[in-house]
């Protein structure tokens, strides 16, 4: 038996570390990305994370299957607040016997809306399932950093109707980030969004984040795409996949 449910993870501060950052300042991902939420709800249910240099933690091997969708609440169209950081690191392994100053440009006070579609008759899915529902964690979930620790309220669970449903021709609204299909036809992209029409009262927006979209496992780093979030109504001619449509809400989410 499927669920789809959501729920609002938040925190005072958050930092998703970009790994191609330089030396001077270290900089964050804006959105929570999927590989970071895996690692929210492999500690909400009691699994290892990052145990051995070159092996993929129990919650990635275990939970990466599941489906999920972000959306982030809060910002000011899609840019959370940042503040820099300063650190100084004096463990003797971190720096070989000097101090290690480093900078982190982090977000401040940054919540996501987490969709996941869960199969029920999977054990740890149950598991994750009930424990959202109820309020509960085995370890602390965090935002990056384990001081950066995240929560969610009772009250943002949310179990919906849905309808799974890939690309058609059809006007539609995506709730969630989703990945920025590249169609070029007659040697030119296609238009993927209305100039028109869009969902807010206020002023439209699109906002474009290289994310990662999951972890290669012989490579040992992120796999990256594209991901888009916007008001705009978008021309689903070119085929965005894994949607499902939200009853409750007429509207839809992108659950990779």
């Amino acid at each position: 038996m499927q669920k789809l449910i959501s729920v609002d993870f938040k925190a005072d501060f958050g930092f998703f570390r970009k790994p191609d950052a330089n030396n001077t300042i270290n900089l964050s991902y804006n959105i929570a990305h999927k590989p970071a939420i895996l690692g929210i709800f492999g500690a909400i249910i009691g699994m290892d994370g990052y145990q051995e240099r070159g092996k993929i933690p129990e919650y990635y091997n275990k939970l990466s299957h599941i489906g999920i969708g972000i959306t982030p609440l809060g910002h000011e169209k899609g840019n959370f607040q940042k503040t820099v950081i300063k650190y100084s690191n004096t463990v003797g392994y971190a720096n070989k016997g000097a101090n290690y100053l480093t900078e982190e440009s982090t977000l401040i006070k940054p919540t996501y809306r987490i969709y996941a579609i869960l199969d029920l008759e999977n054990e740890h899915e149950q598991k994750l399932y009930e424990y959202l529902r109820n309020g509960y964690s085995e370890f602390i979930p965090y935002f990056g950093k384990n001081e950066h620790y995240a929560w969610w309220e009772l009250e943002s669970f949310k179990d919906y109707e849905f309808i799974e449903k890939d690309s058609d021709n059809d006007s539609i609204f995506i709730k969630t980030t989703f990945i920025k299909e590249n169609v070029v036809k007659d040697h030119k992209a296609d238009a993927f969004f209305d100039m028109v029409s869009f969902m807010d009262e206020e002023l439209p927006f699109m906002y474009f984040e290289r994310l990662p979209k999951d972890f290669d496992q012989d490579l040992f780093q992120y796999n990256l795409d594209e991901y888009v979030l916007t008001t705009f109504r978008l021309n689903n001619s070119i085929g965005i996949r894994n949607l499902y449509f939200l009853k409750n809400e007429n509207c839809y989410v992108q659950l990779i």
